[in-house]
């Protein structure tokens, strides 16, 4: 029996996260929670058959920042260091499962090897350049009430991000590099591979912007997986994540996407929230079944 490890970025939206643990609760599954520093008072989650670990090492993440890269590979570190695992996923507390655990399980043994690694197609060189070959600062603080230290931030940031552009400053033009979602499916070689270099990831991406949606792909690219990669051009296919992407927004499933929910040929989706249980419910229902 292989088992799968689940690896999971809560910060809020605990009803969801109670549902998406109920749904990933199998014996042939780990499931690792890591919350979020900020995060108050943690949710009593309870599994029947999987083993359940909440990280004890709480990040403070910050949106846009290295902090999540730096989460990423906490949970990786930890799940690899526990056990060794057919395939670890990435997720955050406010996915779900589309896919029974039996139907799951099924198709990662028919795809063994395979890395479910999602990439953005098309030219995005302008965006990367911009995201992570520029110095940005305050990094910490990309996400912050209105205020007049917040306004200077902004400000400094700005002039100091068109002084690089002027003198054609880079942090380094050598390396591609590649982006695309940060959530991922990949194989215990992978997640090895990955873990080899987290010095030098968590030292390269340091003041950059939402990095942890390039590292895992750059990364991948510049090695043999990507030999593996399950579909280069479709970076939802490529990810078996259904993501509500409109408009450049995330938009939250409700109950009139479940029809499309439940007939997607992909795995996971993202995102939902507590306001719309009833389609988290249905899914719950759909996948248990």
């Amino acid at each position: 029996m292989r088992k799968h490890a689940y690896l999971i970025v809560a910060h809020h939206e605990f009803d969801v996260l109670t549902c998406l643990v109920a749904a990933l609760d199998d014996e042939r599954n780990t499931i690792f929670i890591h919350f979020d520093k900020k995060v108050p008072a943690i949710p009593n989650l309870v599994c029947r058959y999987a083993e359940l670990i909440v990280l004890d090492n709480r990040i403070d993440v910050r949106w846009g920042d290295v902090s999540q890269i730096k989460v990423e590979l906490l949970l990786f570190n930890t799940a690899f260091k526990h056990d060794e695992y057919a395939y670890y996923h990435l997720m955050s507390g406010v996915d779900m499962p589309l896919k029974s655990q039996d139907y799951t399980h099924a198709f990662f043994e028919h795809n063994l090897g395979t890395e479910f690694i999602g990439f953005t197609s098309g030219d995005i060189s302008k965006e990367l350049e911009r995201k992570a070959k520029r110095y940005h600062l305050f990094s910490k603080h990309f996400v912050r009430k209105k205020g007049f230290i917040q306004f200077v931030r902004r400000a400094v940031r700005a002039a100091f991000m068109q002084l690089q552009i002027t003198l054609n400053l880079y942090r380094s033009k050598s390396i591609e590099l590649k982006k695309g979602t940060n959530w991922v499916s990949v194989t215990h070689n992978f997640v090895g591979h990955l873990l080899t270099q987290e010095h030098h990831v968590l030292k390269t991406y340091q003041h950059t912007f939402c990095a942890d949606e390039i590292y895992k792909q750059t990364i991948c690219w510049h090695s043999p997986f990507h030999k593996q990669i399950y579909d280069i051009q479709d970076e939802g296919r490529g990810s078996l994540r259904l993501i509500g992407w409109e408009n450049g927004q995330i938009n939250d499933f409700t109950n009139k996407d479940y029809e499309k929910l439940i007939h997607s040929p992909l795995l996971f989706a993202r995102k939902f929230n507590s306001k719309n249980m009833d389609i988290v419910h249905k899914i719950l229902k759909k996948v248990s079944n």
